[in-house]
């Protein structure tokens, strides 16, 4: 079964690819800004990529750099291609989220180790024929990078759960009072609209995936709280933020150079094809 060739007309500049959310659309300094072409067109912005302890970093805002794009209508393949043209092989994937458990608190990062797609109509794959090819989802996160992104949460003092089952939901609306209690029922821990298809095209185009989900509110209210805006998204959100870039720094610091850590998807399409 031969690998996967990826074709790109641009040099390796990055080892890591950093997505944005709300309320983070800028991580790096001094920054060198590209503009990446694409089969499935234009990402959400340029990607700007730097240095972070010595290792490139490559980072685009998935909302676009003004926040203009709804999750519903981000062009998720094309920004997870733009991070592979880029060179890099392991993709970080923060986003603000809500809690379903009342333990789970704003304020609160989860290292998210399973999702349940509940959206529906968003280009979710890479391959639409005519080569087959099912790539599995059982693991959807890369272990080693969660292993890294708890010790450098624990490392910056942050309160971390160490997994959590994210439900990612259409958007651009919230969900309703019996939506959320059937996902709080399931024993769901965070809700979110665009870790999918983000997560499960990075695995395709065998890159390394990980989720950071920064609690911003309680979606529908627990106890009397109130239910989520996102006006309280974004100002919880920027209230953390300086926590969510420490904790991304040293999470940075702490990937191993080089192909010194192995990567858990890198020949996943060896095993995924049919014939």
């Amino acid at each position: 079964m031969p690998a996967f060739t990826f074709s790109s007309k641009l040099e390796a500049r990055a080892d890591i690819g950093v997505f944005g959310g709300s309320g983070f659309y800028q991580f790096l300094e001094n920054a060198e800004n590209v503009k990446v072409e694409t089969p499935y067109g234009c990402p959400s912005s340029e990607v700007m990529i730097g240095t972070i302890h010595g290792k490139r970093v490559a980072f685009l805002p998935r909302h676009g750099k003004d926040h203009s794009i709804p999750p519903h209508k981000i062009n998720y393949r094309a920004n997870v291609w733009a991070m592979k043209a880029l060179g890099c092989k392991r993709v970080i994937s923060p986003c603000a989220a809500g809690s379903l458990q009342k333990e789970v608190k704003p304020g609160d990062f989860v290292i998210c180790d399973q999702y349940v797609d509940r959206t529906n109509n968003r280009a979710d794959t890479f391959f639409d024929g005519p080569l087959v090819t099912h790539v599995s989802a059982a693991d959807p996160y890369s272990e080693e990078l969660r292993k890294l992104a708890i010790q450098a949460g624990q490392d910056c003092g942050i309160t971390i759960h160490k997994t959590g089952t994210i439900v990612v939901i259409q958007g651009p609306r919230f969900s309703t009072r019996s939506e959320s209690r059937w996902f709080r029922d399931q024993g769901w821990e965070v809700i979110n609209m665009t870790q999918y298809p983000e997560v499960h095209l990075v695995k395709e185009l065998e890159m390394d995936p990980l989720n950071i989900s920064l609690i911003t509110d309680y979606d529908t209210g627990v106890d009397g709280i109130a239910p989520v805006s996102h006006h309280e998204v974004i100002e919880v959100f920027q209230q953390n933020n300086e926590k969510l870039r420490n904790l991304l720094f040293r999470l940075i610091e702490l990937i191993p150079t080089g192909d010194s850590i192995s990567q858990e998807f890198a020949n996943i399409l060896a095993t995924s094809r049919h014939g």
